[in-house]
């Protein structure tokens, strides 16, 4: 008698379902508890990261209300009161922070006439990679005034030079430099070309730009009036 075609589909699904069945049991036999111990540590490291971010925003507001505070102790010449803050937060590991505080620091140094100590702030700032460009570049232009007497005049442009440039935000402290520079090394008319370059941009510091068209002058290099600061306003 032949079996109906509807009565052996339903045996080969059952036969295959308990093939299925066995072959997961033997899959769960052979793996099952390293399946479960790598959903734990994964579900663990990923609890630990939550805490982590959420610590981390926890301290990066403990840490700013602590810069602000000691920067107001700064501008009320409580220096003594802002140090022990600003060297604890020259350690953070949020590079802000640390950028900011250790810029502070060698800015009293320098004030306290103290320039190795000064340098070795600024310094610090300029050569770490983890800290933001716009630190790292301010540093090293304090830094390099900082030096700038005891560097020969070609190694203060070689470290200038990729700062002075026009439209940098850096250009007329940067450029300033380079242009002293110039002059110290015996190059009138370059430095004076330089000073000229400073003292017509709009962007650079009026403070700067005055003083840039006086060593062009000096210097025999005209300059537009109309193109000058006017410090009156």
């Amino acid at each position: 008698m032949a079996v109906p075609p509807e009565t052996n589909e339903a045996f080969l699904r059952e036969v295959d379902e308990e093939l299925r069945r066995d072959e997961l049991a033997r899959l769960w036999k052979r793996w099952g508890r390293a399946l479960l111990a790598l959903i734990v540590i994964g579900l663990i490291a990923f609890g630990a990261f939550l805490w982590w971010r959420d610590h981390q925003a926890k301290q990066a507001g403990v840490e700013g209300q602590e810069l602000t505070a000691a920067i107001d102790q700064l501008s009320s010449g409580r220096i003594d009161q802002a140090l022990p803050t600003l060297r604890a937060l020259s350690k953070s590991p949020r590079g802000g922070y640390r950028a900011a505080a250790q810029l502070a620091i060698g800015a009293i140094d320098s004030q306290k006439k103290d320039p190795k100590a000064a340098i070795a702030a600024f310094a610090a700032v300029a050569n770490d990679k983890d800290i933001g460009q716009p630190f790292r570049d301010l540093a090293l232009i304090r830094q390099t005034t900082m030096e700038f007497d005891t560097l020969p005049p070609d190694q203060v442009i070689a470290r200038m030079q990729p700062l002075a440039k026009k439209g940098s935000p850096w250009f007329g402290s940067a450029g300033e430099l380079v242009a002293v520079a110039q002059l110290k090394a015996g190059r009138p008319t370059d430095a004076g070309a330089a000073f000229a370059a400073l003292a017509a941009d709009p962007a650079v510091p009026a403070s700067i730009r005055s003083r840039a068209a006086q060593m062009a002058s000096v210097l025999g290099v005209d300059i537009n009036p109309a193109a000058l600061p006017s410090l009156s306003r």
